[in-house]
């Protein structure tokens, strides 16, 4: 097969400037294979006291330049509409367009439910969730215009329910769902936007796991940040055939999570003693089908004109 390659094209990487990080793993592979990359990370973080080391977006976009790429660094933060706009500006003031945005920039805490502190939590939304709907805001209008753009958005396995990780999952699921109305949206403009669930040994795991760990261990052994990104660079590549998935990508595995939707049954007279009684046809997965994006046509649906307050 001819190399994939991105020579011409311009991606921005939030969350790129740690070592280990999957951030850095995708944008020294986007550039080793020609693209433009505007290197984001802030750099450290005081509240996420156990990670170790520091990121630096200048030393990654450094080390791209040494390997004769192009890369330019940016320590804007996601967390806010003023720092997504300033991000996707440092790739139209250095490049010229934007025409690949991969959300990786994220923070994670673990802690029971019950113990998350209000600010905590509101952080998890703030960076993981709302660093990619401002960035994506800030670069749709460029891809619009241009009819062409990727989005690849990071989020989870576990999205789908895990102990301990209540903010975490919830922030991972809501940037599941974007994603999925990003790819509804962009269908007619040339935007495809997909998500990607990976598995790495990095500065966020090491921040969350005590040393002597098990799973800590396996992943420093067994899953080099590395491993993700071949899966991520095909979503953003111009070949990507598909919009609105979820691709997983740890350790040399490569697997696609979707959903879907049961047959259950249909009966206009059903009472709460129906639901009782046909439960397993309502739960059986024996005919069950993945839910395309989209799910209705809404061209007859006469939407009310939409009257933002800033």
């Amino acid at each position: 097969m001819t190399e994939l390659r991105f020579d011409g094209r311009t991606a921005v990487i939030t969350g790129a400037g740690g070592n280990p990080s999957l951030g850095r793993a995708h944008a020294l592979l986007l550039a080793a294979r020609g693209a433009n990359v505007v290197v984001n990370d802030i750099g450290s973080d005081p509240e996420m006291k156990h990670y170790p080391g520091q990121a630096s977006a200048e030393a990654v976009a450094a080390e791209i330049r040494a390997a004769g790429g192009k890369a330019v660094a940016d320590a804007n933060s996601v967390a806010t509409p003023e720092g997504g706009e300033a991000i996707i500006r440092t790739a139209l003031d250095a490049f010229g367009g934007i025409d690949i945005l991969i959300n990786n920039a994220a923070v994670s805490i673990g802690a029971p439910f019950a113990a998350m502190t209000p600010h905590d939590f509101q952080r998890h939304i703030d960076v993981n969730l709302m660093g990619a709907v401002w960035t994506c805001r800030a670069a749709w209008p460029h891809m619009e215009k241009a009819g062409y753009g990727r989005i690849v958005n990071t989020t989870s396995a576990s999205m789908t329910g895990f102990a301990n990780q209540s903010a975490y999952v919830t922030s991972k699921g809501g940037l599941w769902s974007l994603t999925r109305a990003l790819a509804a949206e962009g269908a007619g403009c040339g935007i495809k936007a997909n998500a990607i669930s990976p598995g790495a040994f990095t500065r966020l795991v090491s921040s969350m796991l005590e040393d002597d760990s098990p799973l800590l261990q396996h992943s420093k052994a067994n899953m080099p940040a590395e491993l993700s990104s071949p899966a991520v660079a095909f979503l953003a590549h111009e070949r990507c055939p598909v919009s609105g998935e979820c691709i997983d990508s740890a350790g040399g595995e490569v697997w696609r999570t979707f959903i879907a939707r049961t047959q259950g049954f249909a009966d206009r007279d059903h009472t709460i003693e129906t639901i009782a009684e046909r439960w397993d046809a309502i739960m059986s997965e024996a005919d069950a089908a993945p839910i395309g994006i989209g799910g209705f046509d809404t061209s007859t649906w006469k939407i009310r004109p939409y009257e933002g307050v800033d």
